[in-house]
């Protein structure tokens, strides 16, 4: 489910902070794109971060949240502030040895209300994993809410879901890559690359 914001707005407040990317970028996913949405670009800036975290704040404020877990890196500071605006425990998973898991004294309670927030989704793969963590657990999976949905909004996380923006994005399998095929430089921007 979108947002209800103005979608032309949300993609302006990309565009002025340079949050929004164009060239030819390898996604978390390994998927090539002609658009990058590199969110800590706009999360810097208190006032949208306090915008775009308010708005998955509010859809899930009556869903008895009592834990919100990111996935390291670029969920942590969406999901503490959405943490922050629910008034509950915030925590993160991270990828050791290419495994996410739950460290550094962090941990899901049995039976415990949980929503997992992220940045930008393309394949859902980092959700898919925190998922999984909060069942391992023995959490209830509350919702997944992120800023900006790239799966042409074909996502299910068996849960209730929510996006502030939902784009009908362009991807491709490497081997069929038009931008590939032409010779445009390939970039690998994110937390696992080298922007």
């Amino acid at each position: 489910m979108p947002s209800k914001l103005p979608q032309n707005e949300i993609l302006n407040i990309f565009r002025e902070t340079g949050a929004l990317l164009e060239g030819h970028f390898q996604l978390t996913s390994g998927l090539h794109s002609p658009q990058y949405f590199q969110c800590a670009r706009v999360l810097q800036f208190p006032k949208y971060l306090h915008l775009f975290a308010g708005e998955l704040a509010r859809h899930f404020e009556y869903n008895e949240i009592e834990l919100v877990i990111s996935p390291a890196i670029g969920g942590i500071v969406v999901g503490t502030e959405v943490g922050r605006l629910l008034g509950v425990r915030t925590i993160f998973a991270e990828r050791r040895n290419g495994i996410m898991e739950i460290r550094r004294g962090f941990e899901i309670r049995p039976g415990e209300r949980v929503l997992v927030v992220e940045d930008v989704v393309t394949t859902g793969g980092s959700v898919y994993e925190v998922i999984d963590l909060v069942r391992e657990a023995k959490g209830i999976l509350g919702g997944v809410g992120y800023i900006v949905d790239r799966s042409n909004g074909r996502l299910t996380f068996d849960a209730r879901q929510y996006s502030v923006l939902q784009l009908n994005a362009v991807a491709f399998k490497p081997e069929e890559c038009p931008l590939c095929g032409n010779g445009v430089p390939l970039t690998k921007p994110g937390s696992r690359g080298n922007y």
